[in-house]
């Protein structure tokens, strides 16, 4: 079923359309109402890209490796993730749960709880992977594009985060479906114009 934010879309979008056709390209033909709903509803459907995502569903065990720095040795932690598919397999939504080591007062390593959650989909509109996380690290919300590689079976996404007003951080994050059973998930930061490895995470169906 099309949203009533889909409808309200359409109805603003004929509206405008009704106002401005004399801007527009006389050779152009113009889209009904109707036409415009089909086309909406359409893709409304999850397809093929969605079911990429669907193979995340499952319990999960991680292990994760995080640099500080490409020259300090990794700092390595470990937990549990689970991945749901909602509302008719347009989107999988997973949730963590585990330890994060994390530099101390002292620059010592301590554990810390970890928490997170993501939610990803595939936008039939822009053609691209989408993908938000949040965690208990911060109070912003992380929002990446992607696309599918299908020679690596890899989504490849693209993005900023910015961990300190005004710093602005260009990542990737490349979410890899080893197999059924095992998926990895490597980020990289840009960092004074070089792209460099931060984290890597493997993850094991339980």
């Amino acid at each position: 079923m099309i949203g009533l934010a889909a409808i309200l879309a359409t109805a603003t979008i004929g509206h405008s359309h009704a106002q401005d056709t004399s801007k527009k390209d006389e050779k152009a033909p113009a889209k009904s109402d109707a036409e415009m709903m089909a086309a909406m509803t359409e893709l409304a459907q999850p397809g093929e890209q969605h079911k990429v995502l669907a193979r995340t569903v499952g319990t999960w065990t991680y292990k994760s490796k995080w640099w500080s720095s490409p020259q300090a040795p990794p700092i390595e932690s470990s937990g549990t993730h689970s991945t749901k598919s909602v509302m008719d397999g347009r989107y999988v939504i997973s949730e963590f749960n585990g330890k994060m080591s994390v530099p101390g007062p002292d620059g010592k390593p301590v554990e810390v709880p970890f928490k997170g959650m993501g939610t990803d989909g595939y936008d039939n509109a822009k053609k691209k992977y989408v993908s938000s996380w949040i965690d208990n690290f911060g109070t912003g919300i992380m929002m990446l594009e992607g696309t599918y590689d299908p020679g690596t079976k890899s989504v490849i996404y693209t993005g900023e985060e910015e961990p300190l007003p005004g710093m602005k951080i260009k990542i990737r994050e490349v979410v890899k479906a080893i197999d059924d059973d095992h998926i990895s998930i490597d980020f990289y930061e840009e960092r004074g114009g070089t792209e460099v490895k931060t984290m890597e995470i493997t993850s094991t169906r339980s």
